[in-house]
């Protein structure tokens, strides 16, 4: 068994292990990529302040997200195709999630459906919806949620056009993989991926197949997915899908001031500056150069949270002084899932859990709520000279 001693660990290993089209998924962005490389980029500009001679026993990284209690302020981000990483991913995920305290958000693109994540865990999860235009769906979808007793629903805005993928169009993405030569060729080589497979619970959407008259098959259900994303959503939809779930509601993907001022107004219990890894609008700002004034605008009346570029904790660690009361890793737990499976997302979790607990007392705090910009050099101009 190699040494993890950090993410990219991980990520080496997940590489290996998993198939080339589920690897690109993960590990792309949109058009140029520009965003995306940006995302973990930019953390790196920011400098920890280093402070000594402060009594560091009794440190603890506890906190609250929406009111709930967790470890760290880390959340497990909603990532589409996740059983496809490792059989029965979304399962996995979760339960190193509810063992290692911190939240797990389940995808509407997930393969293990709500309900079979529901029966495989025991904490509630959170449940991410996007907004589809089959609006008997979507209603049957948010009851699910709710008789699964998923804590709060976190609704995607920046989802109603897709974003291109070079990489997934090239691949021929789909779930489960078509069979050509050149992917038969490639699976080849996953052997240990193949065999967790043959014993997956499923090999589809779980949330989908069996939910929608007429999607029974892969093609059947990419063409549906294609044309389901609601191109009109606007704020008095989301404030009507937030009346309709009737519990805590966070607004994922909000990007600018005044975005972050509509999500006050319908009433989010949270929101998220996103850019969606840098897989939709590419040439966007990244979450953490974003993050500064939406917290001026909103900051100290809605809990802010960020994902988006989260790699470290270290990371985390910056973007909480920032101001963020959250945060959320995809990519990262993503690694640990493909490369070891429950066991790689319980290693990225202690990675990143290490990681912040070590510099915050190295920055001479050894409370999450003790952390600001006091501890930060952020460069000057950091958000941007933009006219």
């Amino acid at each position: 068994m190699p040494v993890i001693t950090n993410i990219d660990d991980l990520k080496r290993l997940y590489q290996r292990r998993v198939p080339r089209m589920f690897y690109d998924y993960a590990e792309s962005g949109s058009w140029t990529e520009q965003t995306f490389r940006e995302n973990t980029s930019d953390f790196e500009d920011i400098r920890l302040r280093q402070r000594v001679a402060v009594d560091m026993t009794g440190r603890s990284t506890a906190t609250q997200m929406v009111g709930q209690d967790v470890a760290m302020p880390v959340a497990l981000a909603p990532v589409g195709l996740t059983g496809m990483q490792c059989a029965d991913g979304e399962i996995k995920a979760a339960r190193a999630a509810e063992a290692f305290g911190v939240p797990f958000t389940l995808s509407t693109m997930s393969i293990n459906s709500i309900e079979e994540v529901a029966e495989a865990t025991s904490a509630p999860f959170w449940f991410q919806l996007y907004t589809m235009k089959d609006q008997d769906y979507l209603s049957r979808l948010i009851e699910r949620a709710r008789a699964a007793n998923c804590s709060a629903l976190v609704i995607t805005l920046d989802l109603q056009i897709l974003g291109q993928r070079h990489r997934d169009l090239k691949n021929g993405l789909s779930a489960p993989p078509k069979l050509t030569i050149p992917t038969m060729m490639n699976l080849a080589t996953k052997w240990r991926w193949g065999i967790g497979m043959l014993g997956a619970k499923r090999r589809d959407f779980g949330n989908i197949v069996g939910h929608v008259q007429g999607v029974s098959d892969p093609s059947s259900l990419m063409a549906w997915t294609g044309e389901q994303f609601d191109p009109s959503l606007d704020w008095d939809k989301i404030a009507k899908l937030k009346e309709q779930w009737g519990g805590k509601v966070i607004l994922k993907g909000i990007l600018d001031a005044d975005d972050a001022r509509m999500a006050l107004k319908v009433g989010a219990d949270a929101i998220v500056v996103s850019n969606h890894g840098g897989r939709q609008l590419d040439g966007a700002l990244s979450s953490i150069r974003a993050l500064p004034a939406i917290l001026d605008a909103v900051g100290d009346q809605v809990e802010v949270h960020l994902d988006s570029g989260i790699r470290s904790g270290q990371d985390v660690l910056k973007a909480v002084a920032m101001g963020a009361k959250g945060t959320y890793i995809g990519r990262a737990f993503t690694y640990g899932l493909g490369a070891m499976g429950q066991a790689g997302v319980t290693r990225a979790l202690e990675v990143i859990h290490k990681e912040l607990d070590v510099s915050m007392a190295l920055c001479g705090r050894r409370r999450v709520d003790e952390l600001n910009r006091d501890i930060l050099l952020v460069p000057e101009g950091f958000e941007g000279r933009w006219q």
